[in-house]
């Protein structure tokens, strides 16, 4: 996978090492955590509480280098609860949730990275705010001491063009870095398009399948 990563880098006249490989482990053991770790791995994406808890757990107390994103869709009764352990959740997509992690008790971690996830296609029901409500977000977020806007996230929308897609997020996310300069994260492209995500920019992949093959069934 890094091979591939790094052809795709140098093709779009990028350095490879601009870019964070996040390994996606739904439904899999926490054994695997480890041998990723093994293979050079740090970041590690989960999208289910509380499934992202334990391997949270499992990867803090072993390793002081590794980091768990939340990529999930996230609920306001979740928030805290994921804040607590997580390193960045990656789909802060309304305000909601935004109110909720101001009250979040962070003791000496500081605070908690965030990124917005980004609606591509204007469907609310996959997660995601507008895209014109996108630099408002980010204001309510800078305004919080508990979180620091890490960035976007975004999921290219079924059946689309995915360079152009993902051109809309970078686009986005240059506006956003008006309001937080150093909010650099571009979080998009998955196992079947990290390339045209690459070409577009991202700064994070969010691979699954191409690491780790077929996702067992649900626990």
């Amino acid at each position: 996978m890094r091979t591939e990563i790094t052809d795709a880098a140098r093709a779009a006249g990028r350095a490879p090492e601009e870019i964070t490989l996040i390994a996606v482990t739904k439904y899999h053991p926490v054994e695997l955590l480890d041998e990723l770790y093994a293979l050079g791995v740090r970041d590690f994406g989960e999208n289910r509480h509380p499934e992202s808890r334990d391997k949270a757990n499992h990867l803090h107390e072993r390793y002081s280098d590794a980091r768990l994103h939340f990529i999930g869709q996230l609920q306001r009764n979740k928030a805290r609860q994921v804040g607590r352990y997580a390193d960045c959740i990656q789909s802060i997509d309304r305000l909601e949730l935004v109110d909720a992690l101001a009250k979040l008790e962070r003791g000496d971690h500081g605070p908690l990275e965030v990124a917005i996830q980004l609606s591509l296609d204007g469907d609310s029901a996959r997660g995601g705010v507008a895209l014109d409500e996108a630099t408002a977000l980010a204001e309510a977020i800078a305004a919080v001491p508990t979180l620091k806007l890490a960035g976007v996230m975004a999921v290219a929308p079924l059946g689309a063009e995915t360079e152009e897609a993902f051109a809309t997020a970078r686009s986005v996310g240059e506006r956003i870095r008006d309001i937080v300069p150093d909010a650099t994260m571009v979080s998009m492209g998955m196992s079947h398009d990290f390339r045209s995500a690459i070409s577009q920019g991202a700064t994070h992949l969010r691979i699954g399948t191409a690491i780790t093959g077929n996702r067992p069934d649900r626990p």
